[in-house]
């Protein structure tokens, strides 16, 4: 039963860090290496991870992870409503969308659809983001019931950038601002160089089931793209809970 659960506490840390390398992993999860090296081995043998691209060995999720996460929830059905607002949210905004759904406390990457520009974002599918540092995290954080709040302010928050809120009372506040606006704004809190602006599906009271964002480098997100962007990804995930509001997706 202990290797099981040590497995399963690596592939989640895997999923959540990706790429990462067996140090790393160690440090993190409190691990003997010789342990996280032995796991690895039988995560990768099993098809569940693969070596990232790179001169020093870091492992990612394989689609694997995906096939089996997607089957969970509706998500695969979700994900069929959301595919041709996603494409013209897409079209839209010439941008990477994204479509997450809440897990515990963070959101994971379900669908995505990248823009054909050069310098874009690139996140792989089951990736975990968390639900203070993102603009998909606070989108859909201030929408869901007080308890989910209360209970993600009970332990510190982590800083992943100089710009992440890790103060309650500013986290808070900032729900405020996403609530009264309609979408969230990630200005580099969770990776410095990516921002997002995302807004909620919500079907029904503290019932936000996805959230769709537009995902750009932070060069690219000024002021103006984000009152654009942020009217654009509200429309289309208010259609999207419009859509599953009339039985679309099975949930």
């Amino acid at each position: 039963m202990r290797n099981v659960l040590n497995a399963l506490r690596v592939l989640e840390e895997v999923a959540a860090r990706q790429p990462i390398g067996v140090g790393e992993l160690a440090r993190v999860l409190g691990m003997p290496k010789s342990t996280v090296q032995r796991t690895l081995r039988t995560l990768d043998e099993a098809g569940w991870i693969r070596p990232a691209a790179g001169e020093v060995k870091r492992w990612a999720l394989t689609t694997k992870a995906l096939a089996i996460g997607g089957r969970a929830s509706g998500d695969l059905g979700l994900r069929d409503a959301a595919r041709p607002i996603m494409e013209d949210l897409r079209r839209r905004t010439e941008e990477t969308i994204h479509l997450t759904v809440p897990e515990e406390d963070r959101v994971v990457l379900i669908e995505r659809l990248e823009t054909a520009k050069p310098v874009r974002i690139s996140m792989s599918l089951g990736h975990a983001l968390p639900l203070h540092a993102s603009a998909n995290g606070k989108a859909v954080l201030a929408h869901s019931g007080a308890e989910v709040v209360k209970r993600l302010l009970a332990d510190e928050l982590p800083r992943y950038t100089d710009s992440t809120i890790t103060d309650p009372d500013q986290l808070l506040a900032e729900l405020d601002r996403v609530r009264e606006r309609g979408y969230a704004v990630n200005h580099g809190e969770w990776r410095a160089d990516v921002g997002s602006v995302a807004a909620a599906v919500v079907v029904g009271p503290d019932r936000p089931v996805a959230s769709l964002s537009v995902n750009i480098p932070m060069s690219r997100l000024t002021e103006e793209a984000e009152a654009v962007f942020g009217h654009a990804v509200g429309e289309a995930a208010e259609l999207l809970a419009s859509r599953l509001g009339e039985g679309a997706v099975t949930m």
